[in-house]
């Protein structure tokens, strides 16, 4: 990996870690009980997974393959 690539997928991650932050205090200030929008709780409880998807994958990347 060249180091623009590895900087980048840094950047990348550090981004992706800030939204999956901030979307799990949007997750935890919606208000709960019959009143809440569920679809829009799903919605952003799957977008929150994906992220942790991306998160574990460019992570992953960026470890350094090491020969056995």
């Amino acid at each position: 990996m060249f180091p623009h690539d590895v900087a980048a997928t840094a950047r990348r991650l550090a981004e992706l870690k800030i939204e999956h932050r901030d979307l799990d205090a949007a997750i935890a200030r919606l208000p709960t009980g019959p009143g809440c929008d569920e679809l829009q709780l799903k919605r952003m409880k799957k977008r929150k997974l994906k992220l942790k998807d991306m998160i574990a994958y460019l992570e992953n990347k960026l470890i350094p393959d090491l020969d056995a």
